[in-house]
């Protein structure tokens, strides 16, 4: 990650604040987003504030992993899935400590639809990153991610696949970090689709 640290206006309160700070002590509003979950509850135009300050940022550090990320989940959160995609992948180039940009790319890739209308290959960079997410840090979430991939995409077309969604489910209930109902809920609104019957844990 970029150890350069940048003096910026906060987009909560315009204070000076730098991206060494991750929060801004005046407004306690994120400076730049480090988890998803930070901007999933941020009103639309604080995070196009926070977007648009980021992707200044991008102008003096282009390579700065922590502000693509911070980039792509404002896009995410926007639903910008092309922008936000790119954007998780620059901060994914030769990081392998952030398993949430691997995660949120797949995500991504499903572009607000269900894994049933997806295309193969996509399909394929899906499980790729999932799998990349879970080599780095194994949560639950992701196992359970998986486990929709496989049920949606697999187990409804009828199409062999290992493991099953069954085992990935199985792997999200039984993980070390199990999967919550709250991650869960937050996951298929991220995903902009309902959950299926079989996958309905809680």
């Amino acid at each position: 990650m970029s150890a350069q640290t940048i003096e910026i206006k906060c987009p909560g309160c315009n204070a000076a604040v730098d991206t060494g700070q991750k929060i801004c002590k005046w407004c306690k509003q994120p400076v730049v987003i480090s988890t998803f979950n930070s901007v999933y509850d941020m009103p639309i135009p604080l995070v196009n504030k926070v977007a648009n300050a980021n992707r200044q940022l991008l102008a003096a550090d282009p390579e700065s992993k922590e502000i693509n990320f911070s980039v792509g989940c404002c896009f995410l959160r926007l639903k910008i899935y092309d922008k936000a995609l790119s954007s998780f992948e620059k901060a994914m180039e030769d990081n392998f400590d952030n398993s949430e940009a691997f995660f949120n790319a797949a995500v991504c890739l499903l572009k607000g639809q269900k894994a049933f209308l997806a295309q193969r290959a996509a399909i394929d960079k899906i499980e790729e990153y999932i799998n990349a997410a879970l080599m780095i840090e194994p949560k639950g979430i992701y196992y359970y991610f998986l486990a929709y991939i496989k049920y949606d995409y697999f187990s409804r077309k009828s199409y062999k696949t290992a493991p099953t969604y069954q085992e990935a489910l199985n792997m999200a209930v039984s993980s070390g970090v199990a999967v919550s109902p709250f991650d869960c809920q937050r996951l298929f609104e991220q995903l902009g689709v309902d959950c299926p019957e079989p996958l309905a844990i809680y």
